[in-house]
């Protein structure tokens, strides 16, 4: 079994006992930022409500203090949620869009979606930078790409529950 199969494999079993979406990101940032050595900075910004015009900070594991809030026209970060693609830069220091640490050579941002009335909308993100230049690879990028998927459904069923308390609310 590779890497990245174990690793994915911890995080469903994880999942399925996880106390919530927010324990759940902090375990995935934790584990890839301990199990992949070039991943200096690993975390889950999260789409601001209610305006949804903005990403604010999640659950991180890293080596320095990430940006609290990104509004959707700035950065890597707004890139992907706005294009609701993920945006990988294996030098950053080549493209302006970047916002980040001077020590951060490459960066991949994946958005995490949920289903709401049938259509799909970027929810939160997975961001994960590194001090190495040309660290995300296709299949470094497939594996990213499946350790987002994860948080999906957790943040859509913790979405759901809330909006039906609400509902049923005095």
């Amino acid at each position: 079994m590779s890497k990245y199969e174990e690793l994915l494999k911890d995080f469903t079993a994880y999942g399925r006992s996880a106390n919530g979406a927010q324990a759940l990101m902090q375990h995935i940032a934790e584990r890839l930022h301990e199990a992949m050595a070039r991943y200096n900075w690993v975390g889950f910004y999260l789409m601001e409500a209610p305006a949804l015009d903005a990403l604010v900070l999640g659950p991180y594991s890293g080596s320095f203090m990430p940006t609290l809030r990104i509004p959707l026209d700035k950065g890597l970060c707004g890139a992907a949620a706005t294009s609701a693609q993920t945006v990988v830069v294996n030098n950053v220091q080549a493209d302006p869009r970047y916002l980040g640490s001077d020590m951060v050579k490459s960066n991949i941002v994946v958005p995490i979606f949920a289903k709401k009335q049938a259509k799909k909308r970027v929810v939160a993100e997975l961001c994960i930078e590194s001090y190495f230049a040309d660290t995300f690879n296709k299949p470094e990028q497939s594996f990213i790409e499946s350790c987002a998927a994860l948080v999906g459904p957790y943040l859509e069923k913790e979405a759901s529950a809330a909006a039906e308390k609400a509902d049923t609310a005095p």
